[in-house]
């Protein structure tokens, strides 16, 4: 069984976290999804991050410690999953966009409406579906046995990267970074074209 990764991964910033993320695994129950998309939220001046205008109750699990769960509602029905990073005290995470299927095909395909094809996982809140997460899987520790893991993956061979998706309200600046990073070598990722 691939180890789980260790809660000083995730004590880094978020960038470099969301890089290393990518061909990690995610496991709950029997479920297990390895990760092919990922946006980065850095601290401290990113516009695009849920903690730029400080602590909230919605924003408390981001600011740490990390290797912890934050997962928030979108919309009112997606169940976004992000993975807390830095030190503790210094709001960021990475938002997990896309997994593509290991283990759990019919679990999986039961909460994605029977697919099964890559549209199944491609969006934070399909993967949240997927995953059978919601809002109080905030807090859980991923670097623990039980419940939802981080586990150890085999890493891609080139990653393509491209601006973060639904952050109008960010500075222009933080709305052109870079900090969308894919696998280029899978269906499993969204919105494509905006990577390079």
């Amino acid at each position: 069984m691939p180890r789980l990764l260790p809660q000083n991964f995730f004590r880094r910033d978020a960038l470099d976290v969301a890089r290393d993320l990518l061909g990690q695994e995610l496991r709950h129950g029997e479920v297990r999804l390895r990760i092919t998309e990922v946006e980065a939220y850095r601290f401290p001046n990113d516009t695009a991050n849920h903690c730029r205008f400080g602590r909230t109750k919605r924003n408390e699990p981001m600011w740490g410690p990390p290797g912890r769960a934050y997962v928030y509602l979108c919309y009112g029905m997606h169940q976004m999953l992000n993975l807390v990073t830095n030190r503790a005290d210094e709001g960021a995470a990475v938002l997990i966009r896309a997994c593509s299927p290991i283990a759990g095909h019919a679990v999986i395909a039961a909460r994605r409406g029977g697919r099964s094809t890559p549209v199944a996982l491609t969006g934070p809140g399909k993967v949240g579906a997927a995953l059978g997460l919601d809002v109080s899987f905030s807090h859980h520790a991923c670097y623990r046995r039980g419940g939802l893991e981080v586990r150890e993956g085999e890493p891609p061979t080139r990653i393509v990267s491209g601006p973060r998706v639904g952050i109008g309200y960010a500075s222009e600046a933080d709305q052109r970074a870079p900090w969308r990073l894919a696998e280029a070598d899978t269906p499993w990722v969204s919105q494509r074209k905006t990577l390079a």
